[in-house]
């Protein structure tokens, strides 16, 4: 399926910046940043990377997929969760370095945490304490993130 789906070399700025070729830079990892917003709101959801598959897929199966660096794996979102995002759109920025997804999100959440948002904290700026602690803008979490993926140790790398 995403086979079928073919990205353009990139041969020119005028190409990139102002053609209708869709002509991805993906860094020297092989990795697109991905901004992921909510459709209906445009709160922002979380920031994943794609490769080259993901985008693929994504454009594909109408349905994001991005690439988990601390796994090493291509990854459906929802699929264990069933926290599936659906794309309502997808853009590309100018020079086609960086992609910005509307997504409807099934069961309202999007962060492996259980958080609506993998942006829940808050960090105060401007004048006063050295260290100061983040400040929660979530106040509940929309699912339990053990009972969807068990006790199983968080794979994010720290």
């Amino acid at each position: 399926m995403s086979d079928f789906i073919r990205f353009f070399p990139r041969q020119s700025i005028e190409q990139v910046e102002e053609g209708n070729e869709l002509a991805p830079k993906f860094d020297e990892h092989g990795l697109i940043p991905c901004i992921t917003t909510a459709a209906g709101t445009g709160e922002v959801l979380m920031l994943g990377y794609m490769n080259e598959e993901a985008l693929k897929r994504t454009i594909a199966t109408g349905e994001a997929h991005y690439w988990s660096r601390s796994r090493q794996v291509l990854w459906h979102k929802g699929a264990t969760s069933g926290l599936v995002q659906t794309v309502e759109e997808l853009r590309i920025d100018d020079d086609q370095d960086a992609i910005w997804l509307r997504v409807s999100v099934q069961g309202d959440a999007s962060c492996h945490v259980g958080y609506r948002s993998c942006f829940y904290r808050a960090v105060p700026v401007g004048e006063g304490e050295a260290e100061r602690p983040l400040e929660y803008r979530e106040s509940e979490k929309t699912f339990d993130p053990v009972a969807v993926y068990g006790d199983a140790p968080n794979p994010t790398k720290l």
